[in-house]
């Protein structure tokens, strides 16, 4: 089966960091573009961030925008989030998905998506 596992989350203090991965299991990771979704209680999942097939450019959206760094290492079929500067309202479930291409910060025609790893920034 296609799979896409994240880790790296867990509790962490505001203005901390963490270091999400995402990696591929089952396929070829550089076949994709690779999108960071986060989804909180009561909300809808939201875009974070997008890099294209060979890392060429990144997207991130506003509320993320110079505090996370979105990279991949193909050979290692992984994508990496790092989270710098971390506040209580960043606390979600961060998700992964391998798309097609990406549209700003959101990849777009997902066909895989990984269970998600729970971040929580609190004091």
């Amino acid at each position: 089966q296609l799979q896409l596992v994240e880790s790296g989350g867990g509790l962490v203090q505001p203005g901390g960091s963490l270091r999400l991965s995402c990696t591929a299991s089952g396929f070829t990771l550089e076949r994709y573009a690779i999108g960071w979704f986060r989804q909180a209680p009561g909300k809808e999942r939201e875009g974070l961030s997008c890099i294209s097939k060979s890392g060429s450019t990144t997207n991130y959206a506003d509320s993320v925008k110079g505090r996370f760094t979105i990279s991949r290492d193909n050979a290692e079929n992984t994508v990496y989030l790092r989270m710098n500067s971390l506040k209580p309202e960043d606390t979600a479930v961060y998700t992964c998905a391998a798309g097609a291409w990406c549209s700003g910060y959101r990849s777009q025609i997902n066909v895989n998506w990984g269970q998600g790893t729970q971040v929580t920034v609190s004091s």
